[in-house]
């Protein structure tokens, strides 16, 4: 198995944004602490400014599982969920790479 990933596509209530992203911030270095392999990314789309995706790897599924159910996790996604139209949650494994 590859390199496990999370990645989360995020749609953003307008006027949001900014508040999002600190909001994020918080959740992503919460998450490091929980045993985020590297830095997390938070990526914005520049011709949709509500639309954000981030991912960071992970050294194994089971720890994705982990902190997934952590009551630290529910509390920083309700935080965010305040903040956003929709999102949509995936953990991905690396294939391949060049």
């Amino acid at each position: 198995m590859g390199t496990p990933f999370t990645h989360t596509t995020w749609q953003v209530k307008p006027g949001l944004e900014d508040e999002f992203v600190e909001r994020w911030r918080e959740w992503a270095e919460w998450s490091h602490r929980q045993g985020l392999r590297a830095h997390a990314r938070l990526l914005r789309d520049v011709e949709s400014t509500g639309t954000f995706v981030s991912f960071g790897p992970w050294e194994t599924v089971a720890a994705v599982r982990m902190w997934r159910g952590e009551s630290g996790y529910h509390e920083r996604v309700a935080r965010l969920q305040e903040l956003v139209e929709h999102f949509e949650p995936r953990t991905l494994e690396q294939v391949a790479e060049i």
